[in-house]
């Protein structure tokens, strides 16, 4: 029997709209399968998230005709600062200073907002005939054949496909329904997302101020607003989100200081739980894992989003190229390529995101005391610099073509 398509991704998010169009691109009959409707996907209004792409991310959606349409929308990362900080005390004296003229490709980064970069995405997928999208239904069950991959919806309609692709987030279905069972831990941290606007221009400078109970991100936006990923303990964070605006605002403030003058809250508040996942396995017999379906890390270095593209570029390179060589992409011999790609990379930055939070997330003074010693350093000596920078923007290690601007 035929299958329905080659490519059957379980999981909308932005990961998998992302993945068809590249497969699809590439010449290869892609369904994509989400559980939530299609109207709360494409809202006008700003609902306060937004994210971080890293210069490398941004030339996979050039390479994916998609970036010309979101670009008048987005906000330049020009520089970065990264130091420890205190509630009500501000920065500290020594901090580690990013600045995009370093390095010769331009700004590091581009933040955009959910709404912008989720409604080009889903415009692509919905203009393109090799693309079939399916919303308000979600896979009960799996069955993998030596030929196919075949899911049940809750409708009690089957699809079949050469190759199924979870990319239905930490809490995959479809890995847990694979058997991939997963490693990591909490970190008794809750992310507060959230949107300001402030008085004072942030001059296209993005902050991070490791406070003792966590990490606080404060990413430009275009005019006077930024986008806040603000963690606390579980406990703390779940109080606080139960406050109403103006006093979740009066918790904020002390940790933020003053130097962009008065703040207001734009769209929404989000919470969510901050901790370490990585699936043992990102394959299985003609099953593949992207994303935060693979992995899932602390939010502090904002590389969430670009790792999970990066594995979209990867497995896209890896289909379509044993697709022209005639072989058949769905077995192990090439779904072992994608996992061996990109092993190394997340195994690195999950090491790091950790290290990094552990080191920082605590008022220890002698901790404190090296920490701000190495920020110090590490500003000085600007080849150590200019190596970070461009790894923050995602520019070094075995790139995928999508990622450095190139069709497949």
């Amino acid at each position: 029997m035929k299958p329905d398509c080659d490519i059957l991704i379980v999981g909308g998010g932005l990961n998998g709209p992302a993945l068809a169009l590249a497969l699809a691109q590439g010449g290869l009959c892609v369904t994509i399968i989400d559980a939530l409707p299609l109207a709360t996907l494409t809202g006008s209004d700003f609902d306060g998230r937004a994210y971080a792409l890293a210069l490398a991310s941004r030339q996979m959606l050039t390479a994916l005709g998609i970036w010309d349409e979101v670009a008048p929308n987005s906000q330049p990362i020009l520089d970065i600062i990264a130091s420890d900080g205190r509630k009500g005390e501000g920065a500290a004296a020594q901090f580690l200073h990013f600045d995009h003229q370093e390095i010769e490709e331009g700004p590091m980064g581009h933040m955009l907002e959910d709404r912008y970069l989720r409604g080009a995405l889903l415009d692509a997928i919905a203009a393109h005939p090799a693309i079939t999208q399916i919303n308000e239904r979600r896979v009960v069950a799996q069955n993998i054949t030596p030929t196919c991959a075949e899911v049940t919806l809750d409708t009690g309609d089957t699809l079949t496909a050469r190759l199924l692709v979870g990319c239905d987030g930490r809490d995959s279905g479809t890995a847990k329904r694979a058997g991939i069972s997963r490693t990591g831990w909490g970190y008794d941290q809750t992310g507060l997302v959230s949107a300001i606007t402030h008085e004072k221009p942030h001059n296209g400078i993005a902050h991070q101020f490791f406070m003792p109970a966590g990490p606080l991100g404060i990413l430009p936006l275009p005019r006077n607003r930024c986008s806040i990923v603000w963690a606390e303990t579980t406990e703390r964070a779940n109080w606080i989100s139960t406050l109403s605006d103006e006093d979740y605002l009066n918790e904020l403030r002390p940790c933020f200081g003053d130097f962009l003058g008065q703040i207001k809250l734009e769209g929404a508040r989000f919470a969510y739980p901050l901790k370490l996942t990585v699936a043992n396995s990102f394959t299985a017999d003609r099953l593949v894992l992207v994303g935060d379906a693979a992995h899932g890390m602390h939010p502090l270095a904002g590389q969430g989003l670009n790792m999970g593209l990066r594995d979209v570029a990867a497995l896209a390179e890896v289909l379509i190229l044993a697709t022209r060589r005639g072989e058949d992409f769905a077995t192990s011999l090439v779904l072992d390529r994608y996992a061996q790609w990109r092993r190394f990379d997340t195994t690195s930055m999950a090491i790091a995101t950790n290290g990094i939070n552990w080191l920082f997330s605590n008022d220890n003074p002698a901790l404190r005391a090296g920490r701000d010693i190495g920020l110090g350093l590490v500003n000085a000596m600007p080849s150590m610099r200019r190596s970070l920078m461009r790894r923050a923007a995602g520019l070094t290690g075995d790139l995928p073509k999508l990622m450095q601007g190139q069709a497949i």
